[in-house]
């Protein structure tokens, strides 16, 4: 739906979400404005139908900063002088937005029809819940004219959110943002009710009035959570909250409520700012937050799926969905040992944490099932991920570091620079690995600093093999060059001596066979003496 504002402009675009309600960004429209006009582009009739429209009553939420700069807001809710069709109504969709592939229908400039944008979820950013959007190609940025429209699911084709806007920032990169349907719930109670999809968090694990009017709060332990939740770079969190701990219950509860971008009300938000610092989540920290206690493993995978918009080929199990959707999410599981099937639930863990969703998993006791869960998800998951990086960083200072040296002798390493530094740093970082071999979980070397540190030698390391692999190549197609024109020269001058061309080819060769081969060089004399060679006549019989 495109909108126009009083000076008949394109202002945005617009979602219908009941036959005479228009979803939209406050910044589209003025509020003040005695017209605004919505109109439906998609209609089936021949002239696209014009509707005015106006803010319906206080569903209006500007675009607000904080004292950081993060936006905030810019929602609002249109009401059409006429009703449409219901039938041309949508639904806002709860889903997971981690990694979606998604496309919206905006109004750019030039393009007053609308066009399509496609773009990828990048991650949540600010407080608010919004998240950022990676567009398909450079010039499907969400610009002027998308503001307000909505934005589809590749997979469902459910609505999940909206355009915000398109932005530059002062360095000239360009980003698109959007807000998901929670966090438009969360700021219009009106749209709740045309907002499809079971809540992130399970009733039991919400906030609840005494929680706040008590004060119930364990600083370090809200500490820990809010870090999680801000992806503290731990995919698995195994934590202990006893039913008797009203303290550290009260303070879970609170963490995924305020994680939560539906549930994360302004006075909640207000609420936490006054409490200790670092015990604030981000909104959207978690993708969804069940409460297992007297569930089994199944309907808890069905739960999952369903966040995850994993509907179709019902006749799979959820668990079969989800590994060949290959989906991840930031799961939070409360009561993980009150579960009625909790091997089976932790076997489901274990496989979304292999795919790598990353897990905060809550038990009521530190009995078997949470010593079996910190050796399943914890203890060999680590071990395992220390091997693998063991023998990547053997593979860097042994076969790699050695195919380099040996290059680096065959040719003179122009434009590779020494990798001294980053080799000792890798060697350094296998010993540190090699001296504790069975850390406890938690402790021991930062494999994720080592990881990086790998990535980072092995990619420089092969993009230097490659380069001197080509200096190579060329050095032997020079060499195959500058004898075949020796033959030529010898069959040209049957034999004859000429010491000038004779030195020419002497210094090619010579350059060709040094080592380290300065190949620029030997490509230099080589283009010298074929050059010769061809004003002598000698090169005419190629």
């Amino acid at each position: 739906m495109r909108i126009r504002g009083a000076d008949g402009e394109i202002a945005g675009a617009g979602i219908l979400l009941s036959p005479d309600q228009v979803l939209t960004c406050a910044h589209v429209v003025d509020r003040a404005a005695a017209t605004i006009t919505a109109e439906f582009v998609g209609a089936a009739e021949c002239d696209v139908p014009a509707i005015p429209a106006r803010v319906d009553g206080d569903a209006y939420v500007p675009e607000t900063r904080d004292a950081d700069g993060d936006p905030g807001g810019d929602v609002a809710l249109l009401r059409l002088e006429r009703p449409r069709p219901a039938e041309e109504a949508v639904r806002l969709r709860r889903l997971s937005t981690s990694n979606r592939d998604v496309r919206m229908y905006g109004f750019p400039y030039d393009h007053n029809g609308g066009v399509w944008f496609r773009a990828t979820v990048v991650g949540g950013c600010g407080r608010d819940g919004q998240v950022q959007l990676s567009p398909a190609t450079p010039g499907e940025l969400a610009s002027a004219g998308c503001s307000g429209a909505g934005v589809a699911d590749n997979v469902t084709g459910e609505v999940i959110g909206m355009v915000l806007s398109g932005q530059q920032d002062q360095h000239g990169n360009r980003f698109s943002f959007m807000s998901p349907a929670e966090t438009i719930a969360g700021h219009l109670r009106q749209v709740k009710a045309r907002t499809s999809g079971l809540s992130a968090v399970d009733p039991e694990l919400r906030s609840t009035g005494d929680d706040a009017s008590q004060g119930l709060l364990d600083e370090p332990f809200a500490q820990r959570l809010a870090a999680w939740l801000r992806d503290d770079g731990s995919q698995v969190k195994i934590s202990v909250v006893r039913r008797d701990d009203a303290v550290r219950d009260a303070t879970l509860r609170r963490a995924i409520t305020l994680a939560d971008r539906e549930l994360r009300t302004p006075v909640s938000v207000s609420r936490a700012a006054q409490d200790p610092p670092g015990t604030v989540p981000s909104a959207g920290g978690h993708d969804l937050a069940v409460h297992a206690g007297g569930r089994t493993s199944a309907w808890i995978a069905e739960r999952i799926a369903s966040r995850v918009g994993l509907w179709q080929h019902s006749d799979e199990s959820p668990l079969d969905r989800i590994r060949a959707a290959k989906a991840t999410l930031n799961l939070v599981v409360v009561g993980v040992d009150e579960a009625l099937d909790p091997l089976a639930l932790l076997d489901l863990l274990d496989a979304l944490r292999a795919g790598g969703s990353r897990l905060l998993l809550v038990f009521r006791t530190d009995g078997d099932g949470h010593r079996r869960a910190r050796d399943q998800l914890l203890t060999r998951p680590a071990q395992e991920r220390r091997t693998r990086l063991v023998e990547r960083l053997k593979e860097i200072t042994g076969p790699l570091a050695k195919a380099l040296h040996e290059r680096r002798a065959a040719v003179v390493p122009e434009g590779v620079r020494p990798f001294d530094a980053e080799l000792v740093a890798a060697h350094a970082a296998l010993a540190d690995l090699l001296r504790v071999r069975d850390p406890a979980p938690g402790h021991g070397p930062d494999l994720g600093r080592y990881e990086r540190l790998a990535d980072r030698v092995a990619a420089r390391l092969m993009t230097s093999v490659g380069r001197l692999d080509r200096l190579r190549d060329r050095r032997d197609e020079l060499t195959g060059r500058l004898r075949s024109y020796h033959v030529l020269h010898q069959h040209a001058t049957r034999g004859a001596e000429d010491m000038a061309v004779d030195a020419l080819y002497l210094r090619a060769h010579d350059l060709l066979r040094a080592r380290p081969c300065d190949v620029r060089a030997a490509e230099a004399a080589v283009e010298a003496y074929t050059r010769r060679v061809d004003d002598h006549g000698g090169g005419d019989a190629r």
